[in-house]
């Protein structure tokens, strides 16, 4: 399998007088080695201070030990980071003012000088600059309950149709429309590759009584399916749908009470939008007794050991 990153492919983007990036991912992505995307909102909105800031750290050191290089995605000051220092990391952990960056948000950030973490869209985005081909995270976002009436569908389907950046994710957010999310993903030629499984996952469940459209059980194989999508030109991301440990996973009936409840304490509040998402996992958090925070440490964890590997797989000669 020949290497993928190639220093003339990155440097020679004028996209990419955009991006700062620390000394270790720059020198990674010159050799073309395995560099693996985090994105930054499990830091600044997923869960409270300072679990935040140890999530972000042992995410970035759980890359490392999976012989990747770890490259936490932000916008401070108006300057988009691939990698932060830890100074910058901290900052994201602790800052009140630090927005919500997905992808509409991050030219008027830019243009302003503002600061946001970025959601799975944004990151995507950040990652496709510097051709980083690997991203591991929590969960997607996708086709919220009601859509067909909201039209409330997550920025990060259209990047995943429109992005060449695998997402190794736990699958989507219990919270979602999972089949019509996986019907949105199909019909824009979005591969869901199920990791040592057959079924889609429910981000703190491991079955979703739904499938996927390939099952891969070795970080080789996904690799060499990234490989053939480059090949072939394909612009579309790729779902790498790692379910979480089994140790870890919370019985899904507990989820889907906690889920309703949540549904309708926003609906009777009038949440809606970009605040949808954070309300209903703070309230399932409530709901589980911090069962779901837990979870969702572990698959992120879970996930970026993956990435590591598939990064690792793809970059060798």
């Amino acid at each position: 399998m020949q290497t993928r990153f190639r220093k003339s492919d990155t440097r020679a983007d004028p996209a990419l007088d955009l991006v700062d990036m620390t000394p270790e991912v720059a020198e990674a992505i010159a050799i073309g080695g395995p560099v693996v995307a985090l994105e930054s909102t499990i830091i600044a909105h997923g869960m409270p201070y300072p679990d935040n800031l140890a999530t972000g750290r042992m995410l970035e050191q759980t890359v490392r030990d999976s012989g990747g290089v770890p490259a936490t995605v932000a916008v401070l000051d108006g300057r988009l980071k691939l990698g932060l220092t830890p100074d910058m990391l901290e900052r994201i952990a602790t800052d009140p003012a630090i927005a919500k960056a997905s992808r509409r948000d991050l030219p008027i950030l830019m243009a302003r000088g503002g600061s946001g973490a970025t959601t799975v869209a944004a990151t995507m985005i950040v990652a496709g600059l510097a051709s980083v081909r690997v991203f591991a995270t929590g969960a997607i976002g996708g086709v919220h309950r009601g859509a067909e009436a909201s039209f409330d569908i997550s920025a990060d389907l259209q990047e995943l149709a429109s992005t060449p950046v695998a997402v190794v994710c736990a699958g989507a957010k219990s919270i979602l429309d999972l089949p019509k999310t996986l019907e949105y993903l199909e019909t824009h030629g979005v591969p869901v590759l199920g990791y040592g499984t057959d079924v889609f996952p429910a981000f703190y469940c491991t079955d979703s009584g739904l499938g996927c459209d390939a099952r891969c059980d070795t970080p080789d194989e996904i690799a060499a399916i990234l490989a053939h999508q480059d090949h072939l030109g394909y612009r579309q991301g790729t779902v790498i749908a790692n379910p979480i440990p089994a140790a870890d996973a919370i019985d899904p009936a507990t989820v889907d009470a906690a889920i309703n409840n949540a549904l309708a304490e926003a609906e009777l509040k009038g949440i809606k939008g970009k605040e949808t998402t954070p309300f209903l996992l703070s309230r399932v958090v409530d709901a589980t007794g911090g069962a779901s925070l837990k979870a969702n440490i572990a698959l992120a964890r879970n996930n970026a050991a993956l990435a590591g590997r598939i990064a690792t797989a793809y970059a060798a000669p």
